[in-house]
């Protein structure tokens, strides 16, 4: 009977950890007990403290994707603990609690309070929301040939071929049914898929808003917004109507490989909190919320003569958060290196 009990005791941790799903967050070595929340945390930002993969947010928080949903449960001054026995986060209470007696540890007691002041937009996002805010508002891409359609500035007063906030323009072509607010940009570099040369889109520059005060025509608008000068010739878009304010990260259930062909800004390289452009959309599986691994391709080394490819490297995280057909955004949450046009980003 000793010895079977032994047998018992000597499995049980085995049979735990096997248990586990495979797909299950690894704890990071230096992870601790506990953080308390400030202002400018991230839901992403929060479960790196304690987690290697922070994007497995059902098994990180121990709740469903459904339930997770909704990120206005997380405020500034709660308290964040690490159940190592689950391998969960939990808010309030340290997962001990229950089990200590009274005197025998320090233990921190809280009780509810509250939230004298909050709202949820004091709520932590799940990831840099001010980051991401003008590529949920604004199109930003367009499908090839569509700007060429739209409402387009034809002229100011006075003869004038640049205008700023507060001038008076005038547009042809501009619809009475979609309201009076709309937004303005000028036509970008194309988007042509690495592989196959396919236009994929136009990256539109954003520009600025306007409000339409009379529908003809030739109908009149009064810019209300100026980011860059706004000069005849260009478009008018209405706003977008589609943005996500809350998303959880999930990697595709399908094997997706897109190439990064393009950064936010013009330049060749990005680093971390900047967003790329990738190749895929909603036509190949791709969906808000989908995290992807990001890859550089083995370079090169010669040897006795010889030349071997050496194997690809793993070196970051993006998180999409706006999709379109053929194009997505997304958001280079963690790397190491450099992220290159052309690196490739798939599923983890």
């Amino acid at each position: 009977m000793r010895k079977i009990i032994s047998l018992i005791c000597l499995l049980l941790p085995a049979l735990a950890f096997a248990a586990q799903p495979d797909d299950a967050p690894q704890l990071r070595s230096d992870a601790p007990d506990k953080h308390i929340v400030v202002k400018g945390d991230t839901l992403w930002d929060i479960s790196a403290k304690f987690f290697k993969d922070p994007w497995k947010w059902q098994y990180i928080w121990g709740m469903n994707k459904d339930a997770i949903k909704d990120p206005h449960w997380i405020y500034p001054g709660d308290v964040i603990y690490l159940d190592r026995v689950n391998g969960t986060l939990r808010i309030g209470l340290p997962p001990s609690s229950s089990a200590v007696a009274p005197g025998s540890l320090n233990v921190i007691r809280l009780s509810p309070r509250a939230r004298e002041g909050y709202s949820s937009h004091d709520a932590v996002p799940t990831i840099p929301a001010d980051v991401i805010a003008p590529f949920l508002s604004q199109p930003l891409i367009v499908e090839n040939g569509a700007l060429n359609d739209a409402p387009t500035l034809i002229g100011a007063r006075e003869g004038r071929v640049m205008l700023g906030f507060g001038d008076i323009g005038f547009v042809k072509g501009l619809p009475s049914d979609k309201g009076n607010s709309w937004q303005l940009f000028r036509p970008g570099k194309s988007l042509v898929d690495p592989d196959t040369q396919e236009v994929l889109g136009v990256e539109a520059v954003y520009l600025g808003r306007a409000e339409a005060t009379a529908f003809a025509e030739v109908s009149t608008v009064a810019i209300t917004e100026s980011i860059q000068e706004i000069g005849v010739g260009d478009r008018l878009i209405a706003p977008s109507g589609d943005a996500v304010s809350s998303y959880m990260p999930h990697a595709p259930e399908s094997n997706i490989a897109a190439s990064i062909i393009s950064v936010y800004g013009g330049v060749s390289q990005a680093g971390q909190n900047t967003v790329i452009t990738l190749n895929k959309g909603k036509r190949d599986g791709l969906d808000v919320g989908h995290v992807l691994a990001l890859y550089r391709k083995g370079e090169i080394a010669k040897h006795d003569g010889k030349e071997y490819t050496l194997p690809d490297e793993r070196y970051g995280l993006i998180f999409v958060f706006r999709v379109f057909d053929k194009l997505s955004y997304a958001l280079v949450m963690q790397t190491r290196l450099p992220v290159q046009l052309l690196d490739r980003a798939q599923t983890p």
